[in-house]
């Protein structure tokens, strides 16, 4: 049983000498998705600058990033959902979206009108509506997260009324495995994959 560990130990070493032999070991970012192209297989990023709090993204590195999608179809996760809203604050009473004209960050100020918790996607009133919902008598934007199990009704001030509907749609997070920046190996949906 020990020289069966031993040698399996061996062929581990001799497998990771081998890829770092053959151009090394790749690297893995993460990111929320602004644009999506299947056509032309591309995906825009906003990157995330907080590698040293797993579990914690602080998506705000500019500008955005361009990754061709993964070769193989098998390597890519679901499609990603592209959107412009980058952080949504509640308890801070703000959001952050991407400005496409600017290519820059905004943050919005947000003053929250209802927040229910505990909403399942199959809830009658997430089920059967289409979000965001954009009321622009009242000036309010109504916004579901399948993450947090959230229905969030706020209002904006009247410059961020009428934007492009996906600039209130939270762009998926992705993760993808790379040597070359500008080209995924493996593309993880987590948005996708983390939400029951």
């Amino acid at each position: 049983m020990h020289a069966r560990r031993i040698w399996r130990e061996a062929l581990a070493v001799l497998a990771l000498a081998g890829a770092w032999g053959c151009g090394g070991l790749g690297k893995v970012n993460q990111g929320r998705v602004i644009a999506y192209d299947p056509q032309n297989g591309l995906v825009a990023l906003i990157l995330d600058s907080s590698s040293r709090e797993p579990g914690k993204p602080r998506y705000d590195v500019l500008p955005p990033a361009t990754v061709r999608l993964p070769q193989d179809p098998a390597a890519m996760g679901p499609v990603p959902q592209a959107g412009g809203l980058i952080e949504l604050d509640p308890s801070n009473r703000k959001a952050v979206i991407f400005d496409a004209a600017s290519q820059s960050l905004r943050t919005v100020p947000l003053e929250m009108l209802e927040l229910v918790e505990n909403v399942d996607r199959d809830d009658s009133r997430v089920a059967r509506l289409r979000y965001p919902q954009e009321d622009r008598a009242k000036k309010t934007i109504t916004l579901y997260s399948a993450k947090t199990r959230q229905l969030i009704t706020f209002a904006v001030p009247e410059e961020y009324l009428g934007l492009p509907e996906n600039t209130w749609i939270m762009g998926d997070e992705v993760r993808y495995y790379f040597k070359d920046p500008g080209q995924a190996l493996r593309m993880m949906n987590v948005t996708k994959t983390e939400v029951r």
